[in-house]
């Protein structure tokens, strides 16, 4: 900047184009224009933003003053314009020509507020349903016979949440603090019976970041293909935050991130690295908007709650435990083992440990007034929409209701919620299957988000469906069914089984953990079989362990075992399952997840299948505060951190951001570390907001991919 107010034009003659020479001696001319940015943006809560652009909410008017060369007169008229996007017109509401005397097109408006010497206060108002983005304002002065123009800059629309009369609507404030405002949040991952989280930094008021995530918008396919109808469309959230669930991921128009499940990332960053957006966000744009390189499904989520806060619509972050993948859209999941308990990647769909999407608040003028609120927005890419790697958004509400015909993509998130799963036995010698099992309670687990005002865990569970068994929950399934497959009866998926039905199993079986679990520890555990009858019986049992992505793929088998073992009438049995360090320790992902799983085979009949899935803790990672943090003054933290290897760890490196505390991230590297050696790795940050800020911290190295650590600090005044 050059010294002068934001927004200030230089005081030397503006460029203006005069119709008539003579009268400029008197004519009224505008030589300054002070955009009040300051004032403007504490008034439309946009003052967190680093950005220096002036920056307003739709539907609030803003003030501006002109310098002029004289005061206003009788008979002088000011005309603004103000447009967005290529090719603006006031047909499609991207441009509105509107004057202090009253005349307006489109709903915008200018008011005279004061008139004191040579200064004007005029307040600009906008139409609460004006496309969102970036504006151009022109002033045309008419006076004594005379018409002079400028350009008087530019300024960003975004969507207002505090605004009763604009779709995005939140009325309580507390709400739209955490949904709007907050720039750090928790996102939670592991598996239902091991719910972990991890902190992330949104950082939606970064600088360059509201730039970006304009960009986002001016890169889709909608907007390559009609550039003026996409920008017209920008008033409306559910056609925005649909535009952003596609372009959030890389898979159709080098969109903001690319995905990979495989457990390999070579070439590229391991998902679980990642602290937060916006080093995503700035990477995608150095690259020359190329897809960075990887995420999964909470980094999709991460990203696209940044953008969605950034632009003004109300986000969550929400994570759906044993997440169903509906390829075939049937409302049920098939999954495939063999005889020798070996999970099988057979078939196209799967069950997610946990899968990340994002809720965005807001009126469905399009369904009615009771699918208004949270709706589900998903820009991880699993399933196509029209032809794009999109999702959403589907109303809460409705998905509830089993309203799986409304819009968008209601059957594939309904059946990620509420898919029954169903179990195959897969005959590698004949190429056979035969059904084994139908569990229509599993599927839809702990839907959770992070609570409003606190880290601590709500459940959402309620929003999306009855409670699991009950009558209500019954009817809604059947009626999804229903609009699905007319006359279909539910539960009839469960006579799929060409041999017939077997007689239920005379014997029950479950993993229980009998140690620590921990990363460079033995794994124990012990399948519990129990004889539910009077009679002996023979049990074979199958078992295997394999390294696995959270998405279900596959990595590695670690370890198998065969048994054979006599059940007198209703005995149980602790059988012990150990797992190695060195057996597990080359395949494990940055997951830490195993799958052990038992086929268990009595003579005539149905085969028990027991399963578990394992997530092994990593070391410690402890940050530690080392003075009190003030405002705009350097503080200096440590990290703390013991190597519980009996070898050697090398290639450490230590990545720490946080909104507000640091500006981008930092990159330190860690010294290797002997077996059990202890590290003290003192670092400074430098606090540019004050409240509580959450500082992040992901240390890796060759024998832990992702371990993170969190520390909320309280920067004071």
């Amino acid at each position: 900047m050059d010294g002068r107010p934001f927004g200030v034009l230089p005081t030397s003659p503006l460029p203006l184009k005069t119709s008539d020479s003579t009268s400029c001696l008197t004519a009224l001319e505008v030589q300054n224009i002070n955009w009040q940015m300051s004032v403007n943006r504490r008034a439309h809560h946009t003052d967190k933003f680093s950005s220096q652009d002036s920056i307003v909410r739709r539907g609030q008017p803003w003030e501006m003053i002109l310098v002029c060369n004289r005061s206003l007169e009788s008979g002088d008229d000011l005309n603004f314009t103000v447009s967005t996007g290529p090719q603006p017109s006031e047909s499609a509401r991207t441009k509105a020509v509107f004057s202090i005397s009253g005349r307006s097109t489109g709903g915008w408006s200018a008011a005279l507020k004061a008139n004191s010497g040579n200064n004007l206060v005029v307040a600009i108002g906008s139409p609460a349903s004006a496309p969102i983005g970036l504006y151009t304002l022109n002033v045309e002065i008419s006076s004594r016979g005379n018409v002079s123009s400028l350009r008087a800059g530019t300024f960003i629309l975004l969507f207002n949440p505090w605004l009763q009369a604009d779709d995005v609507f939140m009325s309580n404030q507390a709400e739209r603090q955490e949904y709007v405002e907050e720039d750090s949040g928790i996102i939670y991952v592991g598996s239902t019976n091991r719910i972990g989280m991890v902190g992330w930094n949104f950082g939606q008021f970064e600088e360059d970041i509201l730039s970006i995530s304009l960009s986002i918008l001016d890169r889709s396919l909608n907007f390559r293909r009609d550039p003026v109808t996409d920008v017209a469309r920008r008033n409306d959230p559910k056609y925005v935050c649909r535009v952003l669930s596609a372009m959030i991921n890389g898979n159709d128009d080098n969109g903001v991130i690319s995905g990979n499940w495989s457990g390999n990332y070579t070439g590229g960053v391991d998902p679980r690295t990642w602290n937060g957006s916006v080093e995503i966000l700035k990477n995608w744009k150095k690259s020359g908007y190329r897809p960075v390189q990887f995420g999964q499904c909470w980094v999709f989520a991460g990203t696209l709650n940044t953008v969605l806060r950034c632009l003004g619509v109300p986000s969550r972050v929400i994570t759906n435990f044993n997440s169903a993948h509906d390829t075939d859209r049937n409302l049920s999941v098939d999954v495939y083992y063999d005889a020798m308990g070996n999970p099988l990647e057979k078939g196209s769909d799967s069950v997610w440990n946990f899968h990340v999407w994002n809720e965005g608040w807001f009126v469905r003028t399009d369904l009615g007034p009771s699918y208004n609120g949270w709706q589900v927005l998903d820009a991880t890419p699993q399933e196509r929409s029209q032809g794009v790697f999109q999702c959403g958004p589907a109303s809460v509400n409705a998905i509830r209701e089993g309203e799986v015909d409304r819009n968008f993509d209601m059957i594939f998130i309904f059946a990620e919620v509420n898919a029954d799963r169903i179990t195959w036995i897969y005959n590698n010698r004949n190429g056979s299957q035969k059904q084994n099992s139908v569990d229509t309670r599993s599927i839809g687990k702990y839907i959770s988000t992070k609570a409003v005002g606190s880290n601590s865990r709500l459940d959402v569970t309620d929003k999306y469906k009855y409670p699991e068994g009950s009558k209500e929950e019954r009817q809604v399934q059947q009626k999804a069914l229903n609009k699905l497959k007319p006359n279909a009866s539910f539960g009839a998926t469960s006579s799929r089984n060409p041999e017939g039905e077997e007689k239920e199993p005379s014997i029950s079986g479950k993993f229980k953990v009998t140690g620590q679990l921990t990363v460079g520890k033995e794994v124990n555990l012990s399948l519990m079989l129990k004889n539910m009858t009077s009679d002996r019986k023979t049990v074979t049992m199958n078992m295997t362990a394999w390294t696995i992505v959270y998405n279900g793929t596959l990595v590695h088998e670690v370890w198998k075992d065969s048994a054979t073992i006599a059940l007198d009438p209703e005995e149980e049995i602790e059988y012990p399952v150990k797992i190695s360090y060195s057996q597990y320790d080359k395949y494990l992902k940055a997951d830490n997840m195993i799958r052990i799983t038992a086929v268990c085979k009595v003579p005539d009949e149905a085969e028990v299948v027991v399963e578990r899935d394992v997530i092994l803790d990593n070391p410690v990672l402890i940050l530690e505060v080392l003075s009190q943090a003030q405002l705009r003054k350097p503080v200096n933290v440590q990290m703390l951190f013991s190597n519980p290897l009996d070898e050697p760890v090398k290639n450490c490196v230590l990545m720490v951001e946080g909104s507000g505390l640091l500006r981008g991230s930092l990159k330190i590297d860690v010294p290797a570390l002997r077996p059990k050696e202890k590290s003290r790795i003192r670092f400074e940050i430098f606090p540019t907001r004050s409240g509580i800020k959450q500082l992040l911290a992901d240390f890796s190295c060759n024998k832990f991919p992702a371990i993170k650590a969190m520390l909320l600090i309280d920067v004071s005044e």
